[in-house]
């Protein structure tokens, strides 16, 4: 089944309990201290986030609160009800998918970066060698399967309807030559299917969560190029012009933000050139 992925007990609890922390911010998160709080999963976000807020905020006059969270659905949910300014995490068309199912009313601000989804696996170092019959774990939201998917068909894995859009589903495609079968999950538990399944499909953050070096382990990564997946951020609509909200875009797209990337990531994250 497609859906928008279910949070954990575990995970609720301690994204609301980050939530609850911290000062607030003047804004729509609250508070009197004009800090802008600004929400992000852990990896690449939380890291760019934080070389941010400790190498270039202060002297942009920026008071940055970085609260992490360990899924995808309560960044945004947070976003819509207040409790954060801001976050960073999410692409495009993920967003786009949201705001549709979920009634919010959030709006991309800048590109950030391009973390690459990847393909992995422990037994076999080519994807187009995966044996007949495989299993194939890949996320179960409906943005990030159809990228999944896109994937696959882009090193000729599978073939995808020529109308199939950015959420594409196995219902989508036309041609399977090693009849694989596809295992739907959370993102947040693609890493741990690995000993399970043929391959997975991952998320970047997770991925990096888990330990795997796109750039090193990936046996499939996205491009940069023409990619429509670069994350953002994303505020809720009307605040686009909140000269935090600015301050923050302009540093995220900052010469020293793009050489951070490259030195850090290496590779498994990619700068990229704001639309």
């Amino acid at each position: 089944m497609r859906k928008t992925p279910l949070v954990t007990v575990a995970a609720a609890a301690l994204a609301l309990g980050l939530t609850a922390c911290g000062s607030g911010s003047s804004g729509t998160g609250g508070g009197a201290d004009d800090t802008l709080v600004v929400g992000a999963t852990a990896v690449p976000a939380g890291e760019v986030l934080t070389y941010i807020k400790d190498n270039l905020a202060e002297d942009a006059g920026l008071k940055l609160e970085i609260r992490e969270f360990t899924d995808y659905v309560l960044p945004n949910t947070a976003l819509q009800e207040g409790s954060l300014d801001a976050n960073l995490y999410q692409n495009k068309p993920y967003l786009d998918d949201f705001n549709q199912a979920k009634g919010t009313d959030l709006v991309p601000v800048v590109d950030a970066y391009l973390p690459p989804m990847g393909v992995y696996s422990k037994t076999t170092d080519d994807v187009t060698e995966l044996a007949d019959g495989a299993t194939v774990a890949v996320p179960n939201d409906t943005t990030n399967e159809g990228r999944a998917l896109r994937l696959l068909a882009s090193e000729g894995v599978i073939t995808l309807a020529k109308d199939a859009g950015t959420d594409a589903s196995p219902a989508d495609i036309t041609a399977n030559p090693r009849r694989l079968k596809f295992k739907e999950l959370d993102p947040a538990q693609l890493p741990r299917s690995l000993d399970d399944v043929a391959a997975a499909v991952i998320n970047n953050n997770y991925a990096q969560d888990a330990g795997l070096s796109p750039a090193k382990d990936a046996i499939l990564l996205e491009s940069a190029k023409d990619n429509p997946y670069a994350n953002l951020l994303a505020v809720k609509r009307g605040n686009e012009d909140d000269p935090r909200v600015k301050t923050l875009a302009g540093l995220l797209t900052s010469p020293e933000v793009r050489r951070f990337i490259e030195d850090k990531y290496q590779g498994s994250v990619l700068p990229v050139t704001p639309r």
